[in-house]
């Protein structure tokens, strides 16, 4: 590790700190309904939309029917998406030729999208014509996030409200979220993409001759505006097969900067926006220093496990000075591989800049972790806010076990009703990732797509299984998936890692908006403070962390030990 590293780190997460207040107040005004500096411009779009459309604003909707309308709303996305990528031959926009996508990998591509994961059993720049990645793949992209904002600014009416039925209007939320904050967001940052040498055209590609004097073809496409939501929206697919380590998505250190921040502005800022909404700013400081602290440590133990190098390469003549540079991109290092990383693991973006099979043991293990976790460090744009709240009923309802009181979070009491819920959605991750890798682990024609041996080998299928549960989409690599198992499976962990978990959450947002608020008293346990901060850090890691420590340690973990001693599988 070296002070220049680190000072690269630092400046990044200082850029985002800076970011959080006047976006999260932004944010804040939006879904208040009230007056911005782009109402001028967008407030008769605005309601241009909903009259077409046939919503009713001021109409609310009960939590039963904000879900409803969520789930009619993705699986629409859903038949449109899939029906595209089939009938992709027939479609503009496909200079290529790219015939229409077989239909469990066109199964597996939609549900990506729509479910926020962008995992890709594909490569884009061979599979995908350009009609199919900016009406298909983007539009899910503004679509998939926005969705998740809106179920977090939803929950969070429900601890600003009292004693009320309804949480407010999904339509009207989702059109906020994607016309006021992801489209003018996703201009300002494609336009600096395309100043730092990404593409944006509808060229297919172009033919170079290279320095040996053979051509090669060089794939070219609408990049810069995909990159633009990938990362805003953590989405996280990319439009070439590498991701971000390819120089047409990722081209200079200024945007490999740019890529991390992105990921980070919307997602940190909305845990102000939720401060700011339930009229307790110190509440969401309090949340955003625990998603701090986790993701920072992630990213330390990620860096200096990459620094110190590869003993089995160091064994056979490579020179350890630079630390383990297999599998990076040379022009960032492993300070910007190591942020990157932790940052798109813990955030749910499933972007990389490096490949993640190609990390030491312990570096490896960092990603791997902060995603079963939960994905709350900040997590998706939203659904890492509601995920985030989950835990902090938790932390309450074990405060006030260990005190003998009524658990209270906001002024709202904690009862039976909403820790069954909470339980209900917390135990959905191990229950997917752990059940489908144990099956995979077993089965001869799961096994036969796996790229190595051993430890690493079982961490490949965990880690696909983890990153599809929690909706990240980044991919260990060495694993093949795509075939028809795992295009199906890692589909279903993908809908149940989304679905599945958010409608629980909805129904504890139901019972939370229907209970007085109190105000706080004496005997409130505060939960803006180190204390709550604390204990809801412990909280994360006992029931986000230490279910999966078993399946590590056959991992991850072993890989680590084994490779200290210089042995390989």
């Amino acid at each position: 590790m070296t002070s220049v590293g680190w000072l690269q780190i630092s400046l990044l997460f200082l850029a985002v700190l800076i970011a959080i207040k006047p976006l999260g107040l932004y944010m804040a005004r939006v879904f208040s309904g009230e007056r911005t500096f782009l109402s001028p411009i967008l407030s008769r779009v605005e309601h241009d939309l909903y009259r077409v459309s046939g919503v009713t604003p001021k109409k609310e909707q009960s939590w039963l029917g904000y879900t409803l309308a969520m789930l009619a709303f993705s699986l629409a996305g859903f038949l449109a998406l899939y029906a595209m990528l089939r009938l992709q031959a027939y479609l503009p926009l496909n200079p290529q030729g790219f015939a229409g996508m077989p239909s469990d990998l066109a199964f597996n591509t939609a549900v990506s999208f729509v479910t926020n994961t962008n995992w890709q059993n594909y490569g884009g720049e061979t599979t995908l014509s350009h009609f199919s990645q900016m009406a298909g793949l983007t539009v899910q992209n503004f679509l998939s996030a926005a969705t998740g904002m809106a179920l977090a600014v939803a929950v969070t009416r429900a601890l600003a409200r009292s004693k009320v039925a309804t949480l407010g209007n999904f339509w009207v939320d989702v059109t906020r979220a994607t016309l006021y904050v992801l489209l003018p967001m996703a201009i300002v940052v494609a336009l600096a993409f395309v100043a730092l040498g990404l593409p944006q055209t509808l060229q297919g590609s172009v033919t170079a001759t290279t320095l040996e004097g053979a051509n090669q073809v060089i794939s070219l496409g609408p990049v810069a505006s995909q990159e633009a939501i990938k990362q805003l929206g953590t989405n996280g697919g990319g439009f070439f097969n590498v991701n971000a380590a390819h120089p047409f998505e990722n081209p200079t250190a200024w945007s490999n900067y740019l890529n991390i921040f992105a990921m980070l502005s919307i997602s940190a800022s909305l845990v102000y926006t939720f401060g700011q909404m339930v009229g307790n700013r110190r509440q969401g400081w309090a949340l955003i220093s625990a998603m701090a602290v986790l993701l920072i440590a992630g990213v330390a133990v990620s860096y200096w496990a990459e620094a110190q190098g590869n003993t089995i390469l160091t064994a056979i003549g490579v020179d350890p000075a630079l630390g383990n540079m297999e599998g990076k991109e040379v022009r960032f290092g492993q300070a910007m591989t190591a942020l990157y990383a932790a940052v798109t693991t813990g955030l749910s973006d499933g972007g990389v800049n490096g490949m993640h099979g190609s990390l030491t043991g312990l570096g490896g293990l960092v990603p791997m972790f902060l995603m079963q976790l939960g994905e709350v460090l900040p997590g998706g744009v939203g659904s890492g806010l509601y995920g985030m709240l989950v835990f902090a009923i938790l932390s309450v309802f074990v405060a006030g076990l260990m005190v003998g009181r009524t658990p209270e979070f906001l002024g709202k009491k904690i009862e039976g009703r909403e820790m069954k819920f909470a339980m209900l959605a917390v135990l959905i991750l191990p229950l997917v990732i752990l059940g489908f890798t144990s099956v995979s682990a077993m089965l001869p024609f799961a096994v036969a797509s796996v790229g190595t041996a051993g430890p690493h080998g079982l961490s490949e299928i965990l880690y696909a299984y983890t990153s599809a549960t929690g909706n990240n989409g980044s991919a260990f690599g060495g694993l093949t998936g795509n075939t028809l198992w795992y295009n199906t499976t890692l589909g279903i962990a993908m809908l149940l890692g989304r679905f599945a978990y958010i409608v629980p959450v909805m129904a504890i947002a139901g019972s939370l908006a229907a209970k007085v608020k109190s105000p706080a008293s004496e005997g409130t346990f505060p939960t803006d403070g180190p204390l709550f901060v604390g204990l809801l850090i412990g909280i994360i890691l006992i029931l986000g962390g230490l279910q999966f420590l078993p399946a590590l340690v056959l991992g991850p973990i072993v890989e680590h030990f084994a490779m200290l001693a210089g042995q390989t599988f």
